[in-house]
């Protein structure tokens, strides 16, 4: 009775290139979502907020103001119709 058993391990076909794509894939979109993560939960040093600070002007005159918008002048009046009864 114990001859007629099969221990031997099942046959297990080699993943296609898919299936490699998906699996590695996965694995890359896994780590990059941790990295994002992270990048949210760790603070930014300090060096690199003061380069992002010499890009403002430092003079209130260098600052441009913005231009005022002119008014539409080629507004279409709209068409009057007559009310049917």
């Amino acid at each position: 009775m114990a001859a007629e058993l099969d221990f031997s391990p099942p046959e297990i076909p080699e993943p296609t290139f898919m299936e490699n794509v998906l699996r590695y894939g996965l694995f890359f979109g896994a780590i990059f979502q941790l990295i994002c993560v992270l990048a949210i939960i760790l603070p930014v040093s300090k060096s690199h907020r003061t380069d992002s600070d010499s890009f403002e002007p430092k003079n209130s005159d260098m600052v441009k103001k913005p231009k005022a918008t002119a008014p539409q002048i080629s507004k279409k009046p709209k068409k009057e119709t007559k009310k049917k009864r």
